[in-house]
C-alpha cells in the first residue's frame, strides 16, 4: 500500500512538471525498490534516470523538479535525492506502528488475500516414476512445489497439487523384468541380471514380498504375464512408499494423473487429430512430426515414431493438453534441472494448443549435494547410506527437511549439511527460528500471571531502534508472501523469517543489559506495547511456517542464549 501512494504521488507530482512545463513526458511506469543500506531511506526510486533520455536534461535536474512538486504527506518523514538522481523517501515510524493494528486484527490471514481469484492453477511436481524409492532430489522438488502451491493459494488463487504417474514404457518392463529375475534367484536359478535392470536392494525386497503372496503361480504364467504381473506389484508397492514418504515431510497432492489413462481415453491419438487439423504436424520418413519450430523450438520433434511407437514427448504434449482442457488458467510443471531440453518443446506445444506462453511455466530444479562430516556424500548407487529422501528424513525430522530445502535458490546447488541439520544450536536455521517462536511464547506464559490487555495499546511507545526495525519487518511480510509467488522463490519466505528472527533475538538479548529493553517492567503501559509487538512477531512467524508447512513449537528445550 505504501508503494502505491508512493507511485501515485510521484505520478501527480510529474504531471505537475509538465502542467508548469518543466517537463514533457509522463513515465509509463515508475519503480520503486527498498535500498540495501538503511541511511538511504525506507524506498527509492531511479525514475529521473529512466526519463533523463527523453527529456533531455540530466537525472538530477529532474529528480530536483520531481521532489519540489511532491504534495506534503504525514506518512513521508523524509526525501532525499542522491547519487546521480536517485530519489529516497524515508517512511515516518508511525505510519509502520499503526500497521501493526492489521496484523493483530487479522491474525492468521494476515498478509493473505482477503478475495478469492477466480483463476485456477495446477502445480504438477514430483511425479518420479514409480521404479524406485525418492531420493533427496525429489525432496527438494516436493517441498518446493509444495510451498509454492501454498503461496498462490495464500495469493487466493484455487490451486491444484497434482501428481503425473508415468506407469507406462519401458522403464515399467524393465522393472518388471528386474523383479522376476530376483524371483528366479529366490527360487534358486542362476540369472543373467542384466545392467540396465534396477540395482537396488529394494527390488529383491519386492521380490520376496511377492514370493510371500503368490508363491510359484507367476511362473506357471508365459514369461509377457509373469514380467506384468511383477512390474504391477512393484509399481503399486514402490508408489505406496513414495506416497508415504511424501506425507511424512509433509506433502500431500490433490490428485494423481495415470499415463494409462491417456491411452485409456486415446487421448494421445485426439491430440494427434488436434495438431494435424492446425497444420501442425507432417510425416517424414514414416514418422510423425510435430512443427515446434514454427513455435520457438530450436527443432522439429518426433511424436510417432517410424516403427509405429510413440515417444515420451506424444504423451507428455496429450497430458499438459488435457490439463488445460480440464480447466486451468496457469500450468506449473516442477521438474529436476536435467530436463532443461524439455522447456522449449513443452512450451511450443502450449502454444500450439492456443495457450499463452504465460499461462505455462516449468521450474527447474537444481541438484542437492547431501554433506556429512564434512564429506560429500556418493549417490551414485543404492547403498549410499543416505541417498533416500526417507533415509535423511529418519536423521533430521520433517520441519529440518522441509526447511533444508528451501535454504537456498532452486536455481542454486543445495549442499545438505546432515551434522548441522541434526544440531539444536544457533547454527541451525530451523531451530533458531523456532526457539524465537518458543520464547515469545514462555514470555507470554510469564505475562499472563500480570493479567495485560490488549484493549488500550499504545503503539508510539516502540520507539526505540529495533522496535522500529522489527515494526517495518512485520510490514513486509504480505510484500514477501506476493513477491514469493509472484516470483516462484519460497526461499523468499524462508529468509525472510530467519532475519525476522535474528533481529527479535537481537533485541530480546539488550533487555539482560538495558532497562529499556525489557520486556515485562513496572511501566504498565510499556509492557502492554512491547508485548503487542511480540504477539505481531508471533502471529508472523506462524503464518509463514503454516505455508512452509513447518511446526511452531510452544516450548523448546536448548540453551537459552539463543
Amino acid at each position: 500500500m505504501i508503494e502505491q501512494k508512493l507511485r501515485q504521488f510521484l505520478l501527480e507530482a510529474y504531471e505537475r512538471c509538465i502542467q508548469n512545463g518543466e517537463l514533457s513526458l509522463l513515465p509509463e511506469r515508475v519503480e520503486l525498490e527498498e535500498p540495501k543500506m538503511a541511511s538511504h531511506g525506507d524506498f527509492a526510486t531511479n525514475l529521473a534516470l529512466m526519463q533523463a533520455k527523453g527529456e533531455g536534461k540530466s537525472p538530477r535536474d529532474i529528480a530536483g523538479k520531481i521532489v519540489k512538486e511532491l504534495s506534503q504527506e504525514d506518512f513521508i518523514q523524509r526525501v532525499d535525492i542522491a547519487g546521480p538522481g536517485f530519489i529516497n523517501f524515508s517512511i515516518h515510524p508511525h505510519y509502520f506502528l499503526e500497521l501493526l493494528h492489521d496484523c493483530f486484527t487479522q491474525k492468521e490471514t494476515y498478509g493473505t488475500q482477503s478475495f478469492k481469484q477466480k483463476k485456477h492453477f495446477m502445480v504438477e511436481f514430483v511425479s518420479a516414476n514409480p521404479t524406485g524409492p525418492l531420493h533427496i532430489g525429489h525432496g527438494r522438488g516436493a517441498v518446493y512445489g509444495d510451498v509454492l502451491a501454498n503461496l498462490f493459494t495464500a495469493m487466493g488463487y484455487n490451486v491444484t497439487k497434482e501428481y503425473y504417474l508415468n506407469d507406462v514404457g519401458i522403464q515399467m518392463e524393465t522393472l518388471g523384468c528386474s523383479v522376476l529375475m530376483r524371483l528366479r534367484e529366490i527360487k534358486g536359478e542362476t540369472v543373467d541380471f542384466k545392467e540396465n535392470y534396477y540395482q537396488g536392494t529394494y527390488i529383491r525386497t519386492l521380490a520376496e514380498e511377492l514370493y510371500q503372496l503368490q508363491g510359484d503361480n507367476v511362473f506357471k504364467r508365459s514369461e509377457k504375464e509373469a514380467i506384468q504381473i511383477c512390474s504391477t506389484y512393484a509399481a503399486n508397492s514402490i508408489f505406496e512408499g513414495i506416497k508415504r514418504d511424501l506425507k511424512d515431510i509433509g506433502v500431500n497432492h490433490d490428485t494423481y494423473f495415470y499415463e494409462h489413462t491417456l491411452h485409456e481415453r486415446k487421448s494421445i491419438q485426439k491430440t494427434f487429430d488436434f495438431l494435424a487439423a492446425k497444420k501442425f504436424t507432417y510425416e517424414k520418413e514414416g514418422a510423425l512430426w510435430f512443427c515446434s519450430t514454427q513455435f520457438g523450438d530450436d527443432k522439429d520433434r518426433v511424436l510417432r515414431k517410424s516403427d509405429g511407437s510413440l515417444t515420451y514427448f506424444a504423451a507428455d504434449i496429450a497430458y499438459h493438453k488435457e490439463k488445460y482442457d480440464r480447466g486451468f488458467d496457469r500450468v506449473m510443471n516442477v521438474l529436476g534441472a536435467d530436463h532443461g531440453g524439455y522447456v522449449s518443446r513443452m512450451k511450443a506445444a502450449v502454444k500450439a494448443f492456443g495457450y499463452s506462453e504465460d499461462s505455462f511455466d516449468i521450474v527447474l530444479i537444481q541438484l542437492v549435494n547431501l554433506i556429512h562430516e564434512g564429506k560429500l556424500v556418493s549417490m551414485s548407487t543404492r547403498s549410499a547410506q543416505y541417498e533416500t529422501l526417507r533415509d535423511v528424513f529418519l536423521e533430521v525430522g520433517k520441519d529440518v527437511c522441509r526447511y533444508f530445502f528451501l535454504m537456498r535458490s532452486h536455481t542454486a546447488q543445495l549442499d545438505f549439511d546432515l551434522n548441522l541439520a541434526k544440531t539444536e544450536s544457533p547454527e541451525n536455521p530451523v531451530y533458531y527460528i523456532q526457539y524465537a517462536h518458543a520464547r515469545i511464547c514462555s514470555i507470554f506464559r510469564k505475562a499472563d500471571e500480570l493479567k495485560f490487555s490488549f484493549e488500550k495499546v499504545d503503539v508510539r511507545l516502540l520507539d526505540l531502534p529495533e522496535e522500529i526495525e522489527l515494526t517495518k519487518m512485520l510490514a513486509s511480510y504480505p510484500k514477501i508472501i506476493q513477491k514469493s509467488a509472484q516470483l516462484l522463490e519460497p526461499h523468499r519466505l524462508a529468509f525472510y523469517l530467519l532475519e525476522l528472527s535474528k533481529l527479535f533475538q537481537s533485541y530480546y538479548s539488550k533487555a539482560k543489559q538495558d532497562e529499556r529493553y525489557r520486556i515485562l517492567q513496572r511501566n504498565t503501559q510499556k509492557t502492554g506495547a512491547s508485548l503487542y509487538l511480540l504477539k505481531n512477531i508471533q502471529i508472523v512467524i506462524q503464518n509463514g511456517f503454516r505455508i512452509l508447512g513447518l511446526e511452531a513449537p510452544e516450548q523448546m528445550t536448548g540453551r537459552d542464549d539463543v
